[in-house]
């Protein structure tokens, strides 16, 4: 042991595993991970590993100046092997678009690196497959960013639905409402292209809806649904644009070739059922990911939009009671890691945070992590299934 973990042991602190890390993809969430890993030493104390930024890859000259001048990584390529094979990254991080997550995933599983990739880890079920396929077969641990899972007011809707406070669950309604493409004008950016991103809205947000479902309720079992594209074209974009990008009236149009809307009915496997909404065109919700759970004895909601508040309804003999405002606070989770106190707020990036906290623990103590592939696999059965129904306009069985 060093000298260095000695002085920690000694002081009562764990000893820190170096974790080199590098991340493929550095637009917003490629930076907002860097971000979290750059926090995490001044918000967990007893973290039991230390991250070191080493390697960065981007097609965009720009952002690879970014990355060692703004981040502070040793270095930076367009080439993303140089990432992967980079001997000192142990950690890889995929931020690229959906359609490039299986190549990247099967080349940094071979190379024997644990691997966190943004979901959906490929654009299509087929794909999520074979990413899942490649992380067990070589033995690494890998993780899907599926970040709102780590709210602290989700976790504790978790532990109400678990213990049974809120009696049997009968019923369940998820939702993810973004108005990001609601602008007829917003850019025809990779996200609206079925060859670049894969499925629209079914992998963009309906991918978080159901996974906090299968976290909350378990497997999913049958379902019955529809798609629609409503906005058909949109203007071409130039170099690097992203999908909140805005075009000009005068702008040349292409296709979009994914769909914009999806809807669901869903029966899971304890008995429950639910429904599903999602649309990145609808106006009015802003980026309404929620969820409502209703049992026999009370019921529970929750809101991005209000993150850091949830509704609670006990079932008591007054039926008028109504339900209870709940705030975030220290008491919930990892929320007093960011402010103390109650009714103190918190933010999206928090919860990547908390995410890359809790995935690099896992890594530096060598164990699973979930929400993993498998959990990816999971979503993929439910999409297939999805994609199978709006067809045949029938109930589908969820397969694996």
């Amino acid at each position: 042991m060093s000298a260095t973990a000695t002085a920690r042991v000694s002081a009562g602190r764990p000893a820190r595993r170096r974790i080199g890390v590098g991340v493929v993809g550095f637009g917003w969430l490629g930076q907002a991970h860097t971000r979290s890993l750059l926090r995490i030493p001044t918000l967990f104390e007893n973290r039991v590993f230390d991250a070191e930024l080493i390697a960065c890859s981007d097609p965009l000259p720009a952002r690879l100046d970014q990355a060692t001048d703004s981040f502070g990584f040793k270095r930076a390529s367009a080439a993303w092997e140089s990432v992967i094979n980079d001997p000192a990254v142990e950690v890889i991080y995929i931020a690229a678009p959906n359609m490039v997550h299986v190549p990247l995933v099967e080349a940094a599983a071979q190379a024997g690196k644990a691997v966190f990739c943004e979901k959906p880890v490929g654009g299509t079920p087929e794909q999520i497959a074979r990413a899942a396929n490649a992380a067990r077969t070589a033995g690494v641990i890998s993780g899907v960013g599926y970040n709102y899972r780590w709210a602290p007011l989700v976790r504790y809707a978790r532990e109400l639905i678990a213990s049974g406070e809120l009696g049997e669950i009968t019923n369940y309604r998820g939702r993810f409402f973004s108005m990001y493409g609601a602008d007829p004008l917003g850019l025809n950016s990779w996200r609206f292209q079925l060859d670049q991103a894969g499925y629209g809205v079914t992998s963009d947000l309906m991918s978080h809806a159901v996974d906090l479902a299968h976290m909350l309720l378990g497997p999913i079992t049958r379902v019955s649904g529809t798609l629609e594209t409503y906005i058909r074209e949109r203007p071409v974009p130039g170099d690097g644009a992203g999908h909140y990008g805005r075009g000009r009236p005068e702008d040349p149009r292409t296709p979009v070739t994914n769909e914009d809307y999806a809807a669901m009915l869903c029966t899971f496997a304890s008995g429950a059922r639910g429904t599903f909404e999602v649309s990145r065109t609808m106006i009015g919700p802003e980026s309404e990911h929620a969820f409502d759970a209703y049992g026999t004895r009370g019921a529970v909601a929750w809101n991005f939009e209000r993150l850091n508040e949830l509704r609670l309804y006990r079932a008591t003999e007054d039926p008028g009671s109504g339900y209870t405002r709940v705030l975030g606070g220290e008491r919930f989770g990892h929320h007093g890691a960011f402010v103390p106190g109650s009714g103190n707020t918190i933010g999206f990036e928090d919860l990547v945070t908390i995410e890359d906290y809790e995935f690099c623990t896992a890594v530096a103590e060598g164990r699973p992590f979930e929400p993993g592939f498998e959990q990816a696999l999971a979503w993929a059965a439910v999409q297939a299934a999805l994609l199978r129904s709006a067809q045949s306009g029938g109930w589908e069985e969820v397969r694996a």
